[in-house]
């Protein structure tokens, strides 16, 4: 089952998302088109936009702004994607090619800019400042935890609080974007809009750590992209971090050369590394417990199907295998 298939009620609300999204990617430049509508028809799970529609839902919202809303999340997330495509060299995602393999990267990062630009039009559009606030200070701070992950890559001390202010900028912080608009943009009361804010962080940061376990877990077919790309990458995310930590000194020793170094030269041994040390579990232990966090920050919740559907995909985002 999808995500937005969880709730009967959101199905039809996340389908006027995907039209307006499609709508709304006209440019007179037929390139910007073209990308646009190859990276956004890829096949992603809209989590983000989906959370959008939950939180407005959950926190009693009866109007239509969510759904532009939602389409502004998606848009931002798309951008994102497209720089770090670029960023990372990367040439498959979700299964398919990456915008940058296909037409080169200066397109990629202008598509990109592209899509930056035509969110912020349409957040002009839903005009409450209150939400642009929080989605241009969060598409700052996205930026900054691109940056910050860049200046640590290949870098073996790279510490696990180090790791964690890298996910929480460059993936928890849109997460927690999209909840805390949604709430801000029902008018719930101050206590319910701090609780769907830190339920989009908790969550947000829950999907990273899984994400980063299923490198060394997955198949490319199930992951949509290359197994071992974040090793290839010098990236030191929690597998790895952990694995060093409780390692012997020549485990260590193999996981720090190969961040030093790059590449998929080292990729089994360590894959034997992180399994053995007990990395896969610590991790997957870690991003289970920023789930509890999520659904226990609900109690300032009414019940309702949509706080159901909030716990479910809590749960459903440190499940998944893709």
């Amino acid at each position: 089952m999808l995500p937005h298939q969880l709730n009967p009620i959101i199905e039809p609300q996340f389908e006027a998302v995907n039209d307006y999204i499609i709508n709304h990617l006209h440019s007179g430049v037929p390139l910007v088109e073209k990308i646009g509508h190859y990276i956004v028809e890829s096949g992603g799970k809209r989590i983000r936009p989906l959370l959008v529609l939950l939180a407005a839902n959950a926190a009693g919202y009866k109007g239509e702004h969510h759904i532009s809303l939602a389409a502004v999340i998606e848009f931002i997330h798309t951008a994102t994607l497209l720089h770090d495509d670029v960023v990372d060299n990367s040439d498959l995602r979700r299964g398919n090619d990456t915008a940058n393999a296909k037409w080169g990267n200066a397109p990629s990062v202008l598509v990109g800019d592209f899509l930056y630009s035509r969110a912020f039009q349409i957040m002009v559009e839903i005009r409450n400042m209150e939400i642009m606030e929080v989605i241009s200070n969060a598409t700052n701070i996205i930026a900054e935890g691109e940056v910050l992950q860049l200046l640590n890559a290949k870098n073996p001390d790279t510490t696990e609080d180090a790791y964690m202010q890298v996910i929480l900028g460059k993936t928890a912080m849109l997460f927690e974007a999209a909840t805390e608009a949604g709430a801000i943009l029902s008018g719930a009361e101050k206590e319910q809009q701090e609780a769907l804010r830190l339920y989009g962080r908790h969550i947000g940061i829950a999907f990273q750590i899984i994400d980063d376990v299923m490198d060394y877990l997955s198949t490319a077919e199930e992951m949509g992209k290359n197994v071992g790309d974040d090793l290839a990458e010098g990236k030191a995310t929690l597998p790895l971090i952990h694995a060093m930590r409780e390692g012997n000194e020549e485990q260590r020793q193999l996981i720090r050369q190969a961040i030093r170094k790059g590449g998929l030269e080292d990729l089994q041994p360590i894959m034997d590394i992180v399994h053995a040390t007990g990395s896969i579990d610590y991790s997957r232990n870690t991003a289970y417990a920023e789930a509890d966090k999520a659904i226990k920050v609900l109690d300032a919740l009414p019940d309702s199907s949509f706080k159901t559907t909030l716990i479910q995909l809590a749960d459903l985002a440190v499940k998944r295998k893709s």
